[in-house]
This record gives C-alpha cells, sequence and structure tokens, in this order.
C-alpha cells in the first residue's frame, strides 16, 4: 500500500508539473538543464540558501524556474546529508584543522575563542562550496544528459494523449 501512495505522490508533485510545463511549451533540453541545476544547487552545503540561489541562477540563466525549484527541493533531503561530506572533502582538500564534531569541544571553542572558531567555521564553508562547486560542474551536464530522454518520451507521449475537456 505505501508503494501506491508513493507512486501517487510522485506523480502528483513530480511528473504532474513536469506535464503542465511541457504542455505550455516548456522544451525538454530547457527543463533538463533547469531541473539539473536546481539539483545541483539544491545539494549546496550552504543551508538555507537553495530557493533563493536557484531563483536568481534559474533567472540569470533563462532556465524554467518552476522545473529548477523542483530539483532544488527534491533534493532536500540529500543536502543534509551530503553536507558533512562536503565539509569534511574540504578539510581533506585545503588541509584544514579537523571539525570538533564532540558537542562538548565545539561549546568549548566557541565559548573561549569565538573570533577563531568564527574563521574556522567559515572556512570550512568555503572549502566545502569549493568542493561542491567542483561536483556540480561535473553533476550538472552528465544530470541533464540523463534527464533529457524521459523528458522528450513524456512530450512525445504528451503528443498522443487525447485531449479532454475540463
Amino acid at each position: 500500500m505505501a508503494g501506491l501512495e508513493q507512486s501517487g505522490f510522485v506523480r502528483r508533485r513530480v511528473v504532474e508539473p513536469l506535464l503542465q510545463l511541457l504542455r505550455i511549451g516548456a522544451t525538454p533540453h530547457q527543463l533538463a538543464w533547469s531541473i539539473a541545476i536546481g539539483a545541483v544547487i539544491g545539494i549546496n552545503p550552504l543551508l538555507g540558501s537553495t530557493t533563493l540561489l536557484a531563483l536568481a541562477v534559474a533567472s540569470v540563466f533563462r532556465l524554467n524556474v518552476v522545473a529548477s525549484q523542483l530539483g532544488n527541493h527534491l533534493l532536500y533531503p540529500l543536502e543534509l546529508l551530503l553536507f558533512p561530506v562536503f565539509i569534511r572533502l574540504g578539510i581533506m582538500l585545503f588541509h584544514t584543522p579537523r571539525l570538533p564534531l564532540e558537542h562538548k569541544e565545539l561549546l568549548h571553542a566557541v565559548k573561549f575563542h569565538p573570533w577563531d572558531t568564527t574563521r574556522l567555521l567559515w572556512s570550512w564553508e568555503w572549502h566545502a562550496l569549493v568542493v561542491w562547486a567542483v561536483v556540480a560542474v561535473v553533476v550538472a551536464p552528465v544530470l541533464q544528459r540523463i534527464l533529457r530522454p524521459g523528458l522528450e518520451h513524456m512530450l512525445d507521449r504528451l503528443h498522443h494523449e487525447p485531449v479532454v475537456e475540463k
């Protein structure tokens, strides 16, 4: 039963919005790029920035805003899972001191060395963003190429569906 509920959710929240965009004339190519860019922005390690960043990038590159937000918000859980991965990769790449993951250790650093801790936190975040940018440059075109055939298939099926008046 849960599988049927999930498929209904995916149909309502993913497939139907994409079909609506195809109906109003968005091309599969444009939608694939819009979703891909929204998705890679959706996993960036600057928590809380994805919606505005996806809106800005979609506007600058004339992408479909709805599709970019769809890609962005679908990957929100992955953003939370990848956040520590980007931080750790940034630490390894830039040879930054390790992140104090212990609660007591982090509280001690914030309490007794607030300025140094703030600078260190910003360097971890900055380095994680560099790692994410490299990943995004590689993943976005690959994701676009994966999505495009499916969107073209959806468009082809859409043209062969009978017109139903509401």
